[in-house]
C-alpha cells in the first residue's frame, strides 16, 4: 500500500506539486478567515433561566419560583448538573448538559419546559427568561460612560436607548447589560400623614394613578365616503400634570388631587445595583459575545460602532472609556506571541538543516514539510469548526520538529542512494532509486507515527474541562503529524524527483555529518569498553526522577498574564449600595494612583436584566493594568491583596479574568478550591459550613476563606394574625398587597417620551421607608373600607434571614470557598480534604463534596494514568507487530524513563528562576506525554536499523554491528532532537509571556527530556542492545536503510 502511494506520487509528481501549492494557498487563506480566540470553548453546553420575583425574600423565591422550575427541568434529556441561586427578588437556574448534545435542541427543550412551569408561578412573578447563548469567556468588551454635563438619568437614557441598541445590532453580540446611572421613573411618593388626615390608604392613590394616564384604542367613525380613525390622547406625561389628577371629591368639600397627598417627581428607580468608572459615578455596559463567535471580529465591529457614536458623546459632554476590559487585547498578544514562536522555530529549523544536509535543495525539500503539514492541519481544523487559539497553535508549535523529521529521514536516504547510484558503472533510473529509497524508511516512520498517535490518545479523550482545554492541542498536534506522514509519502519523493533528477552536486556526504559520525563512533567505542558507569548513573538518575515526580507541586493551569484583574469584594449581608460604593471609591482612588493601573470600574449588586445573583453587599471591580505592569502581573495582584487586607470588615478575592471563568465553569464559584455542603436542613448546612470554614482556616496556605451564602441578612418579618384579620374584616391579600405597594412600589401605569416608555410607580415617600418601626403604622383598607394600622393585623419584628439559598441537583447546598496561597493547589487540596474528613462531623443527611481546579487536576491525572496504562499495552502490541521480538520491544520502551530524567531536571532548573514552572500543571503533563512519543520514535529508528543490518549483511549480531548501526543512525537521531528542540526553543524561552503560559512549561519538559533521552539513546541504548539484543537474519524489522 505504501509503495503504491509513493509510486503514484512519483508518476504524477507535477500534479502532486500543484496540489501541494494549492494546500499552501488555501491554508494561508484559512488562517486569515479562521475563528480566533484565546482558548477553545471550555464551557460545557448550558442554559441559564432567570426569573424576576419583585419583593420576594430568598426563601420565598426558592419555594415559589426556583423549586417548581427545577422540578420541571429535571427530566430534560442530557442534563448533567442543575445549579440555582435564589436571592431577594430573583431566581437564576443554570442547567449544564453533557458533552456532545446539540445546544439549540436543548434550548428548545428547556424553553418548552419553562413555558409549562411559567403558568404555575405566583401572580407578580415575571415570566422566566432563557438567557442568550454566550461564549466561554462571555465578556467581549466593557465600556464606561461618565459626564459632568448631563445628570445620571440622562446618562442612563443615553446608554439604554442609544448605546445598548447600537451595540446589540453588532453581529456576534449576545447581550448588553447596563449597570449604574438612574433608570427614569415617574414616582408618586405617598405621604402617610396626608392620607391619614383625609381618611385614605395607599391603595386609593394607586387606584387613582391607574386611571390617571394610559392609552386605549377608540375605534373609528364611518362616513358615507371614508373611515376616520379616532385617536384618543389621555396620557399624563409629566410629573406636574400627573399631580393634578383627581384623587377624591368629598361631597361639599375641596377636591383632593394626587399632589395633595403625594410628591410626584421624575426621578431614578429603586436600584438593584450601581456602578462607578474611574472612581466616578457613571454607567457601565458589559457586552457578551455569542456562542461560536470570533472575538476579534466582534471586538473590531463594536469599536467601529463606538466610533460612530463618538460625535454624540462629544456633543453631550459624555466621556467614553472604551477599554475597561478588552479580552481581545490578550488574544492578540497571545496569538501574536505563538505565531512568532512558530515562525522563529521554523526559521531556526531551516537554518540548521543546510549544514546537516549539505545543500540548499535538500534542506528546502525538508522545510517544505513544515508549512504543508501545519497548513493542512489548519484546513482540517477549519473544516471541523475549531478555533485557532493558544491551544491549537500550541499543538502546531510542538509538532514543528516532528513534521520536518519525516521529510528529513526520507530526503537524507534518497540523497544517500542517489550518491551510491551515481558512482555505479551502470546507474539505475532515478525513478527507481527514489521509489526504493523512499520505501526503505517508510516502515519505521509509519510505526513511529502510529505510536505518537497512540501516546496522545489519553489527552485526546480527556473528559471535563481538562479535555475541553487539551484535546484541541492533541487534535492539532496529531493532524500536523499525520499530514507530515502524508507529505513524506507523496510530496517529498515527488519534489526529490523533480529537483534532483539524478544530479547530486556532491558525491560525498556533508562534512558535518562525517565529523559527527567519526566523533560519535570514537565515543561509543569508549562507552562499550566501560559501560558499567553509564548504566549505573542512568539507572540511579531514572529512579531519582521517578521518585521526585510525586513531590512536584501540582496546579491545573498556570497563572495567565492577562493584564487584567478581577476583584470580588463583599461586606456583611445587609450592607447598602452606598456603603459598597464608599469602599469601592477608596479602592479606586488608591489603585488609580499606581503607575501599573490603567483603569478601574466597579459594579455593585446586579443589573436589572443581568444573571449575576448578587445582593447590594457584593461588588466586583475590574482592573485593567497598564504596560508598566507587563511581566509583573502577579506582583501587582499581591499588592492589591495586601491593600484590600487593610480594609476592615470586607471579604475579597483577587483573580485574573480567565481564572475567574475557569473556576466558575468547574464549580459555579470563582475560587479555585470549593467545599460543597449538601442536604435539606438549611440550619444544619450553615452550622456544618461554618465548621468547614474554621477547620479550613487552619490548613497551611488557606486564604480568603469564606462561606458563600451566610445568614445574618437583616430582615423585617410581617406575620399575619388570622384571628385579627377576621375580627377587622380583612382578606390576607389585602394586607400583603398594601405592604408590597408601600415598600416595593407598584408600577401603576406607563407614559411615553419620544417613543420611550417611562414607568409610573406608586410607593411611600422616602422618609417613611427609612425606619423599620414605621412599618407597623402603615394604614391598610379592608373590604368594608375601614383603615387599620398594619400592627393590629400582623406581628412586625426585626429579625435576620439568608441572603441567598443555593441548590445543586435539586438539593440545597452551602459552599465554602478558599484560595490557596504559597503552595500548589493539588497538595493543598489533598491536605485540606484529609483534614476536613477527620475534623468535621456530618449531621444525618449532610454530605461534603470537593470541587475546584485542584480536583480537576487530580481527576485529570487519574484519568491520564488509567488510559496511559491501556495505551502502553497498545504501543507494546504495535512494536511487537513491527519487530516480532520481545527484546526489541523492551529495548525501545526502556528509553522512556531516561526521557523522564531530563524533563524533571528541566522543571527543577527552570523553577529556580520562576517557581511557578516547578508546579506540575496539565501543560507539563502533556509535555511528558509528547516527550515519550518522540523518545520512542528515535528508539525505533535505531533498533529498526539494527534489525535491518543483520538481515542485509547476514552477519552475526555483535559489537561491530552495534557500532555500525548506531553510526548510521546518529545523524537522523541528532537532527530529530535538534530540529525538535529548535522548534520548541522560542516557546521555552518565552515561558510566562501571554499565550505561552501553558505551552512554555510543556516545551521546557520536552527540551529537557529530549536532551537526556537523545544522549542515552545514542550512548546507553547501543550498550543495552549489544548486551540483550538478539537480532537474526530472518527476523522482522520496522524498516530498512
Amino acid at each position: 500500500m505504501l509503495t503504491w502511494i509513493i509510486e503514484t506520487s512519483l508518476r504524477n509528481r507535477v500534479l502532486v506539486a500543484m496540489v501541494a501549492l494549492g494546500v499552501l494557498v488555501f491554508g494561508l487563506d484559512a488562517t486569515r478567515k479562521a475563528r480566533l480566540d484565546v482558548f477553545p470553548d471550555f464551557v460545557p453546553p448550558q442554559v441559564t433561566i432567570q426569573t424576576e420575583a419583585p419583593g420576594l425574600t430568598p426563601d420565598q423565591v426558592e419555594l415559589l419560583v426556583t423549586t417548581p422550575l427545577e422540578t420541571t427541568l429535571g427530566g430534560v434529556l442530557g442534563l448533567e448538573t442543575l445549579r440555582s441561586e435564589s436571592i431577594q427578588g430573583l431566581s437564576v437556574i443554570q442547567a449544564v448538559f453533557r458533552e456532545g448534545v446539540d445546544v439549540m435542541t436543548i434550548r428548545q427543550a428547556v424553553n418548552e419546559r419553562v413555558a409549562l412551569a411559567a403558568s404555575r408561578l405566583p401572580l407578580g412573578v415575571a415570566s422566566p427568561t432563557v438567557e442568550p447563548l454566550t461564549s466561554s469567556t462571555m465578556d467581549v468588551l466593557k465600556i464606561g460612560l461618565v459626564s459632568e454635563r448631563i445628570d445620571a438619568m440622562a446618562l442612563r437614557d443615553l446608554a439604554t436607548w442609544t448605546v445598548q441598541p447600537k451595540l446589540l445590532s453588532v453581529p456576534g453580540v449576545a447581550r448588553v447589560n447596563v449597570f449604574g446611572g438612574e433608570r427614569r421613573q415617574l414616582q408618586i411618593r405617598i405621604h402617610p400623614d396626608e392620607l391619614v388626615a383625609r381618611g385614605l390608604a395607599p391603595a386609593d392613590v394607586a387606584a387613582a394613578a391607574r386611571r390617571a394616564t394610559g392609552v386605549v384604542g377608540a375605534g373609528f367613525v364611518d362616513t358615507e365616503s371614508q373611515r376616520i380613525t379616532i385617536r384618543s390622547e389621555g396620557e399624563s406625561p409629566t410629573a406636574d400634570i400627573l399631580a393634578e389628577v383627581l384623587l377624591q371629591r368629598p361631597s361639599g368639600g375641596t377636591p383632593v388631587r394626587l399632589g395633595d397627598v403625594a410628591e410626584v417627581v421624575e426621578t431614578g428607580a429603586l436600584k438593584f445595583g450601581d456602578a462607578t468608572v474611574q472612581g466616578r459615578p457613571g454607567v457601565l455596559l458589559t457586552v457578551s459575545s455569542q456562542y461560536g463567535s470570533n472575538t476579534l471580529e466582534v471586538t473590531s465591529a463594536l469599536e467601529h460602532a463606538l466610533d460612530e457614536l463618538q460625535p454624540l458623546f462629544d456633543a453631550q459632554g459624555v466621556e467614553l472609556f472604551r477599554r475597561l476590559h478588552r479580552p481581545a487585547t490578550f488574544i492578540e498578544t497571545a496569538l501574536g506571541n505563538l505565531r512568532s514562536s512558530l515562525v522563529v522555530g521554523a526559521v531556526l529549523v531551516a537554518l540548521v538543516l543546510v549544514p546537516f544536509l549539505g545543500e540548499v535543495r535538500t534542506a528546502a525539500i525538508s522545510v517544505v514539510a513544515i508549512p504543508l503539514s501545519l497548513l493542512g492541519a489548519v484546513l482540517t481544523l477549519e473544516w471541523l469548526g475549531a478555533t485557532l487559539d493558544t491551544m491549537t497553535l500550541g499543538g502546531l508549535a510542538i509538532a514543528i520538529g516532528e513534521v520536518v523529521d519525516d521529510a528529513i529521514i526520507d530526503v537524507e536516504n534518497i540523497v544517500h542512494r542517489l550518491r551510491e547510484n551515481a558512482l555505479r558503472a551502470e546507474p539505475e533510473p532515478v525513478f527507481q532509486i527514489v521509489l526504493r529509497a523512499s520505501g526503505e524508511v517508510r516502515g519505521a516512520v509509519v510505526h513511529a507515527t502510529l505510536i505518537v498517535g497512540l501516546v496522545f490518545v489519553p489527552v485526546l479523550t480527556l473528559s471535563g474541562i481538562a479535555g475541553r482545554f487539551f484535546a484541541p492541542l492533541a487534535q492539532a498536534y496529531l493532524l500536523a503529524v499525520s499530514f507530515s506522514l502524508l507529505v513524506a509519502l507523496t510530496v517529498t519523493p515527488a519534489l526529490c524527483l523533480l529537483l534532483f533528477d539524478g544530479r547530486v552536486r556532491s558525491m560525498t556526504e556533508p562534512r558535518l555529518q562525517t565529523w559527527l559520525k567519526e566523533r560519535y563512533e570514537r565515543l561509543l567505542e569508549r562507552v562499550l569498553d566501560r559501560p558499567r558507569p553509564l548504566v549505573v548513573v542512568s539507572l540511579v538518575a531514572s529512579v531519582l526522577a521517578i521518585g521526585v515526580v510525586p513531590f512536584l507541586g501540582g496546579d491545573f493551569l498556570p497563572a495567565f498574564r492577562e493584564s487584567h484583574l478581577v476583584l470580588q469584594i463583599s461586606e456583611a449581608p445587609g450592607a447598602s449600595i452606598d456603603e459598597m460604593l464608599r469602599i469601592g471609591g477608596r479602592v479606586s482612588n488608591e489603585l488609580l494612583g499606581w503607575p501599573e493601573i490603567a483603569t478601574v470600574e466597579q459594579q455593585v449588586g446586579r443589573a436589572e436584566q443581568g444573571e449575576d445573583t448578587w445582593g447590594p453587599h457584593r461588588s466586583e471591580m475590574h482592573v485593567e493594568l497598564s504596560p508598566a505592569a507587563a511581566g509583573h502581573e502577579e506582583e501587582v495582584g499581591d499588592r492589591v491583596r495586601a491593600f484590600l487586607a487593610g480594609i476592615p470588615g470586607i471579604e475579597y478575592e483577587v483573580l485574573s479574568f480567565l481564572d475567574d471563568r475557569v473556576s466558575e465553569t468547574l464549580t459555579g464559584e470563582t475560587a479555585p478550591f470549593v467545599v460543597n455542603v449538601s442536604g435539606t436542613d438549611l440550619d444544619a448546612l450553615e452550622r456544618t459550613a461554618d465548621r468547614v470554614a474554621a477547620v479550613l482556616q487552619g490548613v497551611p496556605g488557606a486564604s480568603e476563606v469564606r462561606v458563600k451564602a451566610p445568614s445574618g441578612s437583616p430582615m423585617l418579618a410581617v406575620r399575619l394574625r388570622p384571628e385579627r384579620l377576621v375580627a377587622h374584616g380583612f382578606q390576607p391579600m389585602d394586607v400583603l398587597d398594601a405592604v408590597h405597594l408601600a415598600y416595593q412600589g407598584e408600577v401603576v401605569a406607563q407614559v411615553h417620551r419620544a417613543g420611550r416608555p417611562v414607568d409610573v410607580v406608586a410607593i411611600l415617600d422616602e422618609p417613611s421607608r427609612r425606619e423599620p418601626g414605621d412599618v407597623a403604622s402603615l394604614l391598610v383598607r379592608g373590604v368594608g373600607g375601614e383603615l387599620v394600622p398594619l400592627g393590629l393585623l400582623a406581628d412586625v419584628e426585626l429579625t435576620s434571614g439568608r441572603e441567598s439559598i443555593l441548590h445543586e441537583d435539586l438539593r440545597r447546598r452551602q459552599s465554602v470557598v478558599c484560595v490557596p496561597r504559597g503552595r500548589d493547589a493539588v497538595s493543598f487540596a489533598n491536605e485540606a480534604i484529609a483534614t476536613l474528613r477527620k475534623g468535621v462531623p456530618l449531621p444525618p443527611g449532610t454530605d461534603l463534596e470537593f470541587r475546584g481546579t485542584a480536583q480537576a487536576q487530580i481527576e485529570a491525572r487519574r484519568e491520564l494514568q488509567i488510559e496511559s496504562a491501556a495505551v502502553a499495552a497498545g504501543i507494546a502490541v504495535v512494536l511487537w507487530l513491527a519487530f516480532r521480538d520481545l527484546r526489541a520491544v523492551a529495548l525501545i520502551l526502556v528509553n522512556v524513563p531516561f526521557a523522564l530524567v531530563g524533563g524533571v531536571l528541566a522543571i527543577l532548573a527552570a523553577g529556580a528562576f520562576d517557581p511557578a514552572i516547578r508546579e506540575l500543571t496539565m501543560g507539563s503533563l502533556v509535555g511528558f506525554i509528547t516527550l515519550f512519543g518522540i523518545t520512542m520514535r528515535n528508539s525505533i529508528v535505531l533498533i529498526s536499523r539494527y534489525a535491518d543490518l543483520v538481515r542485509e549483511t547476514g552477519a552475526a549480531w555483535g559489537r561491530a554491528l552495534v557500532v555500525r548501526g548506531a553510526r548510521d543512525r546518529v545523524v537522523p537521531i541528532v537532527m530529530t532532537a535538534l530540529v525538535t528542540g529548535l522548534g520548541l526553543l522560542p516557546l521555552a524561552v518565552g515561558t510566562g509571556t501571554p499565550g505561552r503560559e501553558i505551552e512554555g512549561p510543556m516545551a521546557i519538559v520536552i527540551l529537557g527530556g529530549l536532551a537526556s533521552s537523545t544522549v542515552l539513546n545514542l550512548a546507553l541504548l547501543p550498550v543495552l542492545a549489544g548486551r540483550f539484543g538478539r537480532f537474526e537474519a530472518g527476523g522482522g524489522g520496522a524498516g530498512r536503510r
